[in-house]
């Protein structure tokens, strides 16, 4: 049977409505056999049909054959189930249809999730997006398919709550959902609007969707059998700025809404990130390198500034509406609320604002141009390379390297940045493979004639210590280009980026850009030679 799928499969590169309605048979046939490899075919078919529909000189019946493949698939991939439950709803209308290409990563992770390849995941996204709407048909999906075992939602307020249950409700109840066809079995067995609960199947003391706000004494009231569904813990700003509040707050996570966890019931988190101490954040540390667990994180926009949320029919955010927000919010306001990068206030080591800025370089010859390289060998962490101009005790960053793709290709871009900019004198970190890459730089500049002194140095101190005790010398002493002179420079950006996001207070992702100022700060403050100045004895 196998064989004979795979034969229809290679056959069909045109919208064929009989092959496709085969295929469809025997997918169907073959999940009697094994319902993994017959669900493949049905996916492998409804995405034909999504790429050949368009084709059709008469759409209609592979339109409805399309409605049959997504009902028989959307028990078991949720994909499928949301977009065949909102199939009779109005295009306009429809909440997955017009977001999936940008909601479809996540889907996947929810698939995941559900399919124990996971037991927990944390989704990250602006506000607005859609986060909590994908949520909730999760929930619907999830207690179709299990409605015997309890399923629990918390959040800080029981009002946020209370949306979630009604709209689970009418997604379960309201014939503009065909929520019924996908799961004809199950009935909604009770409600319960003044404590939020609904049961599917038959009444149990648990119920199959329960939703309770963190900190109400959920202990005996409420149990968490299939997922345990936490949405937005954090209330607000003041909360988040709070470390006293945060430490609260993960208690009463940890004792009031995990302890409901029985059996090998999963973890959803969906919340927009403040703070390294949130829920999220302690949870990304504990399981740091547990394969069972994933933090997803999308941000409002790309590196190019372009909006990573641009929904299709009008349903989505623009790159002008980022933009606005960008320009009437403080940098660390937008990093968190609307690029998911928690970032404690007081612990910033460098802001935007207090960083000297430059538009052009001044008319004269530079009295030096000099480079220091922070390496990088395998792995995420970033080769940094920033380049500056010396006037006096000015010194201007006029470009960077901020790479951490294959070391082949950076080891190439620092050769051509060094011989662009006619770097007199650079200096290499020689820890870990940092000597290697300073002799393979030099030979090659030779290669090329260029006039470029490389040295290098073994730093011993500790990092933290030496960004730290550079930064007043950076900030005195180094000039960064506008924002609007690097709006086309996507490494120049990344830099500023990390630079300022570099926190005392805090874990940090990556601190190869302040790490690279401090070793610059550094080399620069060597070079200074002291002034000899004769004068007459005074007494």
């Amino acid at each position: 049977m196998t064989n004979v799928l795979e034969t229809i499969c290679s056959r069909l590169d045109s919208p064929n409505l009989e092959m496709m309605t085969d295929l469809y048979h025997l997918a169907l046939n073959e999940r009697k056999v094994s319902t993994e490899v017959g669900n493949f075919y049905l996916k492998v078919l409804s995405d034909r049909i999504d790429l050949y529909l368009p084709q059709s000189p008469d759409p209609m019946p592979i339109y409805h054959l399309h409605k049959r493949v997504l009902l028989a698939l959307a028990p078991y991939d949720f994909d499928a189930f949301v977009r065949f439950v909102e199939w009779e709803r109005p295009t306009k209308n429809q909440f997955y249809l017009p977001r999936r290409r940008q909601l479809l990563p996540i889907v996947k992770a929810l698939q995941d999730l559900a399919d124990d390849k996971l037991d927990l995941l944390s989704i990250s996204m602006p506000p607005g997006t859609g986060k909590t709407t994908l949520a909730i048909f999760f929930l619907t999906w999830m207690g179709g398919r299990e409605p015997n075992k309890p399923i629990l939602g918390g959040s800080h307020s029981n009002s946020l709550l209370r949306g979630v249950y009604d709209e689970c409700l009418r997604i379960i109840q309201s014939p503009e959902y065909l929520w019924h066809e996908v799961f004809p079995g199950v009935q909604l067995a009770s409600t319960n609007a003044k404590d939020m609960r609904i049961d599917l199947d038959r009444p149990q003391r648990f119920e199959t969707l329960e939703f309770s706000s963190i900190g109400s004494g959920n202990a005996g009231k409420v149990r968490a059998g299939t997922l345990l569904y936490c949405d937005d813990l954090i209330d607000g700003i003041e909360t988040a700025m709070s470390r006293e509040r945060l430490d609260k707050l993960w208690n009463l996570y940890v004792t009031d809404l995990r302890q409901r966890k029985i059996g090998d019931c999963k973890e959803l988190h969906v919340a927009t990130r403040w703070s390294v101490h949130d829920v999220i954040g302690r949870l990304e540390t504990q399981y740091e390198n547990d394969p069972r667990a994933r933090f997803l994180v999308f941000p409002a926009i790309d590196d190019e500034g372009h909006s990573n949320f641009n929904y299709k029919f009008g349903v989505g955010f623009t790159d002008e509406f980022y933009a606005n927000q960008k320009d009437i919010m403080d940098d660390v306001s937008w990093k968190a609320l609307y690029m998911n990068v928690p970032i404690e206030r007081e612990g910033l080591l460098y802001t935007r604002d207090e960083l000297r800025r430059y538009f052009d370089l001044p008319d004269e010859e530079p009295d030096a141009i000099l480079a220091c390289c922070d390496t990088k060998d395998r792995g995420s962490d970033y080769c940094v390379m920033p380049i500056v101009y010396q006037y006096g005790q000015n010194y201007f960053v006029e470009d960077v390297v901020c790479d951490n793709s294959n070391p082949e290709l950076v080891e190439a871009k620092l050769v051509e940045k060094l011989i662009h900019h006619k770097v007199h004198s650079a200096r290499f970190e020689s820890n870990s493979a940092g000597g290697t890459i300073a002799r393979k730089i030099q030979e090659q500049l030779k290669e090329k004639n260029a006039r470029t002194a490389i040295t290098t140095k073994w730093t011993s101190a500790n990092k933290e210590t030496k960004i730290l005790v550079n930064s007043p010398f950076v900030k005195d002493h180094f000039l960064f280009k506008d924002d609007s002179k690097i709006q086309g420079n996507k490494e120049y950006r990344s830099f500023l980026q990390q630079l300022c996001s570099y926190s005392l207070a805090g874990k940090n992702a990556h601190d190869d850009c302040p790490d690279a100022m401090a070793q610059l700060a550094e080399y620069v403050q060597s070079m200074t030679v002291a002034k000899v100045e004769v004068f007459k004895r005074p007494f």
